[in-house]
């Protein structure tokens, strides 16, 4: 990857990063404290944390992957396995991560199966090439 293509990718990655951590710790609360003075009820507020975090972490996800592109792109790595692992953990770690700080739901489900399913296509390519998550 040529060198300004690469900067620009860089600097992209670590907005994406920051942006998400700004949305997450500084931008829920805020809305947090809007919806109290509103006094929405406490099952809508909590359904609109699960979605608010959610975004948070994709960011953070999105940020990740990039970083990794910038990585293959220059190594010359064609392997899918890791964007399918990042994506598929952050998936597990959100749908777990509610279920211990809002309580189980069911709905929690639509996170939780298609990172468990990411994350085993992801083990099987890697078990495949002969590598392991440190490689």
């Amino acid at each position: 990857m040529p060198r300004l293509p690469r900067a620009l990718t860089l600097v992209a990655a670590v907005i994406i990063i920051l942006s998400s951590g700004a949305h997450s710790l500084l931008g829920w609360p805020g809305l947090r404290t809007q919806l109290a003075a509103t006094q929405a009820p406490g099952a809508l507020v909590d359904g609109l944390a699960m979605g608010w975090h959610f975004g948070g972490i994709m960011m953070l996800v999105i940020g990740v992957v990039v970083l990794w592109l910038v990585r293959v792109a220059r190594d010359g790595a064609t392997s899918v396995w890791v964007p399918l692992f990042v994506i598929g953990l952050a998936y597990e770690l959100f749908a777990i991560g509610c279920a211990v700080l809002l309580g189980f739901d069911p709905f929690l489900f639509i996170f939780l199966i298609p990172g468990a399913l990411l994350s085993c296509a992801a083990a099987m390519l890697m078990s495949r090439r002969g590598e392991t998550v440190a490689a």
